[in-house]
Order: C-alpha cells, then structure tokens, then sequence
C-alpha cells in the first residue's frame, strides 16, 4: 500500500510539475496582434504591449496588416490555418466577419474586467462600443478644425452652423470627397436634430436637402482625400476651415504648433477595437481583459488623442507622455467636446453608402 501511494504520489508530481512546464510555456508563446501601424500602434504598445509584457513576459508581435483584416481572417479560416491571435479592427468589418462566423462572439461581463467601482463592462463602455463579436477601444472623431489667424479674437466660429456662414465667416473650406459626414453635418446645420439625421437621409427630400445645404458652400470648398491634406491646407492659410480626423489636428496642435482649434460640435465619432479570430479564444482572452481594462485604456490617450471607449476610463486619462500637456480637453469623448456628438451610423452606410457616393459624385459634377 505504502509503495502503490508512494508511486502514485510521484506520478502526481510529474504530471503537476509538466502541466506547469506547459502552461508557462504557453504563457510564454507570442501573441500574434494585427494592428494599424504607424502612431496609432504605438500607443498600442506603449500602453497595452510592453506593461503586458513586463507583467507575465509574453512578446506581442504586432502585424500591420487591419487594412486588410476581414480579408486576411476569411484567407486563414478558409485555409484551416489561423495565425492572428488578435485584430483590431472597425466596427463595420466586423460585423460582417462575425456574420461569416470568423471571429468568437464575446461574453463581454464575463471575459471583461469591471470598472476600478465594479460597474459591469456592459454598463461602463460608452453606447454602442460593445456588439455581439467586438469590443471598443478608443473612440476617434471626425471634425472640422479652423485656423485661429483667420478670425479676429472676437468672432470665432463654434459650431457645425458657421462652417455653412459664409457671410460672418468667410474662407474657403475644406471638405472631404464623399458624402460620409458631410450629408449629416448639412442637416444639422440646417436645423435637424441629431436624432432625426440618419433617418431622413433615407428618404429622398433628406438627401436633396442636405446636398442643398452643401450648395451654399460648394463654391468655396477645396476638397481633399487623403488625410495629410487638411492639416496641410490649414497651415498655409489657403483655406479657413478643414474637415478632418482628430488626431491630425492635434498632431499639428502638438507637435508643430499650428494655430488650430477644433469644433467640436456635431463631431461625428467612431470606434476602433478588437475581435478574436475563430478558435483563438483561449489563447487571446487574457492579453484582451488586460487592454480593455480602464487603467490601459486610459494610457493609451497619453500617446494619442483618441478617446477611451470605457466611462471609467475616460475619468483616468491624464497628460500626453511627450509634450506633458493634459490630455483631457483634447479627448473626442470629455464631457464638453462629446455633448454634441452623433455617432456614425454603420448600418445606415452598409446599406445606403453605394447609393449615396452616386449622387454625391453627381452633385460635384454639376
């Protein structure tokens, strides 16, 4: 008997002490992380990578490749060979790929870390942040910036109403080529309220108003299609107003000293986050609680002026590493610039996008 146990104990050890031999080498293993590149991944791995690493010694190896990550998971789920173990990807993509059955729906109370209070993750991420297969992590804003120089200290433009006020402030303008986020801030410019927006320009009259709104300006507008361009045209004073992406702006703000200042009334917000490729759940669930913890996703906003998707996190958002200057007012989601905020309808440009960059084109051309 005492030999069987002693035995037995053995066994029990050895199996123990390989199972912790596995575990620490799975622990080890690098995660596969698919991201956009350039500032915006390393904020990424300033705040979720290199602690992550510190903390249990896993290496994230981030892949440049979410241009292309719907068509990149759909290829390695086809082939029956997944490599990303996860992506960062935009809210519409995935959507589809969730459809497609690519990527793990998410228990998100249960795989996520509560708020620093215990608030449930499903109550402290921002209105739409969450969906069946995909979790937020930072919000990021379309807006319309101007050129403080342009305009006398007095007359300041402040809201999406004086980009269409030729007559109190004049300048060319800057727009975007397409429709997205012109269409919305026509109409509420024009008097519509943010809640009636999206359902207005499925109808007819609502496109033809919007388009009629733009008319007022179409003559003075320069348009622009890639993203440099804006910051660029501002700078040189050769128009007074820009549309463009946030984080541009603030980089010019920032890092050139550029006199801009954004309006951020009637912002149009987007989210950006991750999904877990099929089969990859037990591999990535750690290293994805770790980022969407309000801490991390508060120190991702010290590198990059994108908003965090948590409320909690939001709250904890502290100075930009680089300069030392505070963050918070320079977030698409502090509590004054968000007041006005329309989020972008994904749904509504899946379905009526084709349709609308139709007439759009048609509108430029007449």
């Amino acid at each position: 008997m005492t030999r069987t146990f002693r035995k037995s104990a053995l066994t029990a050890a050895v199996m123990l002490s390989t199972a912790t031999v596995i575990s620490t080498a799975h622990a080890q293993e690098d995660l596969n992380v698919v991201s956009w590149g350039g500032a915006y991944t390393m904020s990424q791995e300033e705040a979720y990578s290199k602690p992550w690493t510190e903390k249990t010694g896993q290496r994230i190896v981030n892949i440049d490749r979410s241009a292309t990550g719907l068509a990149g998971l759909r290829a390695q789920v086809e082939a029956g060979n997944v490599t990303w173990d996860l992506v960062d990807m935009l809210p519409a993509d995935a959507k589809i790929a969730c459809a497609e059955g690519l990527i793990e729906i998410l228990d998100h109370d249960e795989l996520l870390a509560p708020a620093p209070d215990g608030t449930l993750p499903s109550e402290d991420f921002i209105p739409g942040a969450l969906d069946e297969c995909f979790v937020a992590t930072i919000v990021y804003s379309n807006i319309v910036a101007f050129n403080t120089e342009m305009f006398p200290e007095d007359n300041k433009p402040s809201t999406i109403a004086d980009v269409f006020d030729l007559e109190n402030f004049p300048g060319k303008r800057s727009l975007q080529r397409r429709p997205i986020n012109n269409l919305e801030w026509a109409l509420i410019a024009d008097g519509v309220p943010h809640e009636e927006v999206y359902d207005l320009l499925t109808t007819n009259e609502g496109v033809e108003r919007a388009l009629a709104k733009l008319d007022t300006i179409k003559d003075e507008v320069i348009w622009w299609s890639e993203g440099a361009q804006p910051p660029q045209l501002l700078a040189d004073q050769e128009v007074a107003f820009a549309s463009a992406y946030n984080g541009r702006i603030f980089s010019a703000q920032v890092n050139e000293e550029q006199p801009f200042e954004i309006i951020w009334d009637a912002q149009v917000f987007e989210l950006d986050g991750w999904v877990v490729p099929r089969g990859k759940m037990d591999a990535a669930k750690d290293f994805l609680r770790f980022s969407t913890e309000s801490e991390q996703n508060a120190a991702q906003a010290s590198y990059i002026s994108y908003g965090p998707a948590r409320k909690s996190g939001a709250a904890l958002v502290g100075d930009h590493i680089p300069t030392g200057i505070d963050m918070t007012p320079h977030m698409p989601t502090y509590e004054p610039n968000f007041a006005t905020a329309l989020p972008k309808n994904d749904e509504f440009w899946a379905d009526y996008q084709d349709e609308l960059n139709e007439r759009f084109d048609a509108w430029l051309a007449q």
